[in-house]
């Protein structure tokens, strides 16, 4: 089993989405002893943003590339290559501003590239990066209901329209509305991933 973890949140060692998301890969490896872990830490070591510099070099025919737009497009072809990789992907994704972090956001612009992670067909796009279990947990300070949510629809929509349908999403709610609904969001983010992994 390959696994990929990608962490977002700017809090370091006091992120409570990478806490989760530790767990679950921590779980993952003790019941599969022969895993790989791959992990990108992207608050750490974030990914450059898509800019116009960026998409010329994606829209460059590779033999006409120079060394600095190659060398562009070959840090979007390390992450493909990581997430093809992988058999479970493990992405913690706190709530900022009801969205996810722009580091994350520079993720999901570097691996969605037409004809490589999805390609449009006379049915409609069509998702490449099929046969992978992905786990995301988000942390969010506030309580919102499934109606209510705009970050999980958004990174849901990302992850189907690149074929990662088999997804579950693992909530740390209450994060920032003192301590007692803090522990009650991190004991349901812990019996969610003791019950997804069951």
């Amino acid at each position: 089993m390959n696994i990929l973890q990608i962490t977002s949140s700017l809090r370091g060692a006091q992120s409570e989405s990478t806490r989760v998301a530790n767990s679950i890969v921590a779980k993952l490896v003790a019941a599969n002893p022969d895993a790989t872990v791959v992990t990108r830490d992207l608050a750490r070591d974030p990914h450059p943003t898509l800019d116009e510099a960026a998409l010329g070099a994606l829209f460059t025919p590779a033999d006409q590339r120079t060394a600095e737009q190659a060398a562009r497009v070959a840090l979007d072809d390390a992450l493909i290559a990581q997430v093809q990789a992988a058999d479970v992907v493990v992405i913690g994704a706190p709530m900022y501003n009801f969205g996810i972090p722009v580091q994350l956001k520079s993720w999901f612009d570097a691996i969605a590239r037409a004809g490589v992670t999805f390609r449009y067909t006379e049915n409609g796009p069509e998702g490449l990066l099929k046969n992978k279990k992905v786990f995301v947990t988000t942390s969010r300070g506030g309580v919102y209901p499934v109606e209510a949510d705009p970050q999980v629809p958004f990174v849901r929509m990302l992850l189907n329209f690149l074929g990662m349908t088999d997804h579950t999403f693992v909530y740390s709610a209450g994060q920032s509305m003192g301590p007692d609904a803090a522990a009650k969001g991190q004991a349901e983010a812990d019996a969610a991933v003791d019950a997804a992994l069951a």
